[in-house]
């Protein structure tokens, strides 16, 4: 197994997914949330591309690429169905916030280049290099969104739940027979940015900033994971997972005491990813400032956050950033909104 660097990942991720049809990118444009690619999956040709530069062969290959697909509305789900998801929703119960305190914090890693493959080692150059930043207060959901939460939402008048979600209900109801109950306290799935964002803002609420969401999941002092240095184990989150029909090998969103967060936040770590308020930026944590960073003004990915059900442990590193296109629908990106304390000025970001 290898990890790219910096240049690499994002010069070499869409020819990957263009090459490779069994690595884990789906789909090419979500290339930043994905987990560690088999250098055996690589065709001979583009190993010795990533081995040796290629930049610019990389760079034209990727200028013929298509763009992704464009979103579809999602009809009118048939009777059954239908019941079934307002069976679910009617499950709905919102998580409690936490309230983050203000104060300094440990953002990013200390590049470290003597153990590639180590745990502390940082994932790539995009979480470099560590800062000491300032948060005001504000409060953040305990846990994340549910899919009862999302379908509750998803029920206004103009909405649909997508159709990769209403296949997934379906299939879970007709094939695996899984009862509503179980389904409506999993984490949202097949959530688009725009919805995430538009979810938070009608519960009086916003997506969290990266900064926000790291301080949250690692805690003032830095730590490698939400509960500390030790490794993931299965009993701290849910992440390694496989299944050959792509069914996720989710958790309830309420569980996972045991690998919370300094301030008391489950799944932090796997479960599924998370997206959060900032546009994307590579070196962005060398110029950010040190009091309650926004993010970027404006890019082509937003950033994802917490690694999933899917993940190696190297992605469920607190410090870990990824991100997707915003319109991305994912089974392993769902998400959890905060809220801004008196006199904070976050609200107006992007």
């Amino acid at each position: 197994m290898f990890s790219l660097g910096l240049s690499r990942t994002f010069l070499t991720c869409k020819i990957l997914a263009a090459c490779c049809p069994t690595a884990e990118l789906f789909p090419a444009y979500a290339f930043l949330y994905t987990d560690v690619v088999s250098l055996a999956t690589v065709p001979a040709f583009i190993q010795r591309l990533l081995r040796f530069g290629g930049v610019v062969l990389v760079l034209l290959i990727i200028v013929g690429l298509e763009d992704p697909p464009p979103v579809v509305a999602a009809a009118d789900p048939p009777g059954e169905l239908a019941r079934h998801l307002a069976a679910i929703a009617n499950l709905a119960q919102a998580s409690p916030m936490v309230t983050i305190p203000a104060g300094w914090f440990l953002m990013g890693t200390n590049r470290k280049d003597d153990d590639p493959y180590g745990l502390d080692t940082q994932y790539d150059d995009t979480e470099l290099p560590q800062r000491r930043i300032w948060l005001d207060a504000y409060a953040i959901d305990r846990d994340e969104v549910s899919q009862a939460d999302y379908l509750t939402f998803m029920r206004q008048p103009q909405r649909q739940p997508p159709q990769e979600l209403q296949r997934l209900i379906w299939h879970l109801i007709t094939v695996h027979f899984l009862p509503d109950y179980v389904m409506a306290s999993w984490p949202a799935l097949y959530v688009t940015w725009a919805e995430a964002a538009e979810f938070c803002r009608a519960q009086g609420k916003r997506l969290p900033t990266e900064a926000e969401w790291e301080k949250a999941a690692r805690g003032s002092e830095g730590n490698l994971f939400p509960w500390g240095h030790a490794a993931p184990s299965p009993g701290l989150a849910v992440f390694g997972q496989y299944h050959v029909h792509e069914i996720p090998l989710v958790a309830a969103v309420n569980g996972g005491e045991e690998g919370q967060s300094p301030y008391g936040l489950r799944h932090m770590a796997g479960n599924v990813a998370e997206w959060v308020q900032d546009w994307f930026m590579f070196d962005y944590y060398a110029i950010m400032p040190e009091r309650n960073p926004p993010g970027p003004p404006t890019g082509r990915y937003k950033s994802v956050r917490g690694g999933s059900w899917k993940s190696n442990p190297h992605l469920l590193r607190a410090a870990t950033r990824n991100g997707a296109v915003p319109d991305q629908r994912s089974a392993t990106i769902g998400f959890r909104c905060a809220k801004s304390g008196p006199g904070t000025m976050v609200e107006g970001a992007h």
